[in-house]
């Protein structure tokens, strides 16, 4: 769900750092969205205003205690050590979250969201963690519904994501919802990160080591990606990879963690939105150049992917370049 930017100060992030945080994770808000172009003011608090022990040989001493999370536009909830967290949030936490406004967008990075799901906030939504924990989610919330195959879930004002570097890819899905996709690709390119990152979490599960010598599908997915516009076949990709249909599926799936036809259609609607975003081409005729039949194939990918229509979705997004 986009957000409508507001036209003079810059949307209020305030990141909560619990004892145990990650640091890495704990600096990616203030990376990312502190990158955009001064659209966002990046604080930092504790549910006391002291210093946190880090899960690293070091403390963090932040500037503002909980007060400062009632002013927030946004709330991200660093990780910390899911052991340290029960379906029962202690009641420090408890009253750290009663501050944050109920129209306040709110943000999990990997195991912060068994923070929101022990606060209630996941009640009723899709959410996702680091596949490593996804068992020890659903045993502590079976209610909630978990999906460990992606970098991240957006249910409406709540956002999940995935363990470590998700943090990266759910920060630049705030700036490309808020400001577009020309400013998120500029954010990513001043972070030295990819705006976009193929497939979901399948591609980094621990599976069986490969047999020694098995080759890779990258170079047929950069081969795809500059031939988007034909009617790309299985039989076609795997051509190209020089492995039998069976072994080509199988490998791209363990590699990407989605199948050559999802991904394919993955990347053609992302086409498709850049081409909205940046261009007066009609819905047919982008729908040519990324590989859809018809505009109405397009159409049908597009709001099952996002859920709105080509139209509404250029209407959203020419608005803020």
């Amino acid at each position: 769900m986009r957000r409508t930017p507001r036209a003079e100060a810059p949307e209020r992030v305030v990141v909560l750092a619990l004892d145990g945080v990650y640091p890495f994770e704990l600096g990616i808000p203030a990376r990312i969205l502190g990158a955009a172009d001064g659209h966002y003011e990046v604080l930092t608090c504790t549910v006391d205003g002291r210093p946190v022990r880090t899960n690293a040989d070091f403390s963090v001493a932040v500037e503002h205690g909980p007060e400062i999370l009632a002013t927030a536009d946004t709330v991200v909830i660093a990780p910390t050590s899911p052991d340290r967290i029960t379906p029962g949030l202690p009641d420090p936490i408890a009253a750290a979250l009663d501050r944050v406004r109920p129209d306040a967008r709110i943000v999990s990075i990997c195991t912060g969201a068994f923070v929101l799901a022990a606060a209630g906030l996941l009640d009723g939504r899709r959410a996702t963690t680091h596949w490593q924990l996804a068992e020890h989610f659903g045993r502590l919330f079976p209610h909630i519904p978990l999906d460990p195959d992606v970098l991240f879930v957006a249910d409406g004002r709540i956002l999940t994501s995935a363990g470590a570097a998700s943090g990266v890819d759910v920060c630049l899905h705030i700036v490309r919802e808020d400001h577009g996709s020309e400013l998120a690709n500029t954010v990513a390119r001043r972070c030295v990160v990819p705006p976009f990152r193929d497939g979901g979490q399948a591609q980094y599960i621990e599976y069986p080591v490969p047999a020694s010598g098995a080759a890779s599908t990258a170079a047929t997915r950069t081969w795809a990606l500059e031939r988007l516009d034909e009617p790309l076949a299985l039989a076609d990709l795997a051509g190209h990879a020089r492995m039998s249909m069976r072994t080509f599926a199988r490998r791209f799936n363990d590699e990407v963690g989605l199948s050559p036809g999802r991904w394919l259609i993955q990347q053609r609607v992302a086409r498709a939105r850049h081409l909205l975003e940046s261009s007066d081409l009609s819905v047919d005729q982008i729908a040519g150049r990324v590989g859809f039949a018809t505009g109405a194939s397009l159409r049908q990918h597009l709001h099952s992917a996002i859920g709105v229509s080509p139209q509404t979705y250029r209407r959203t997004f020419q608005a803020v370049r």
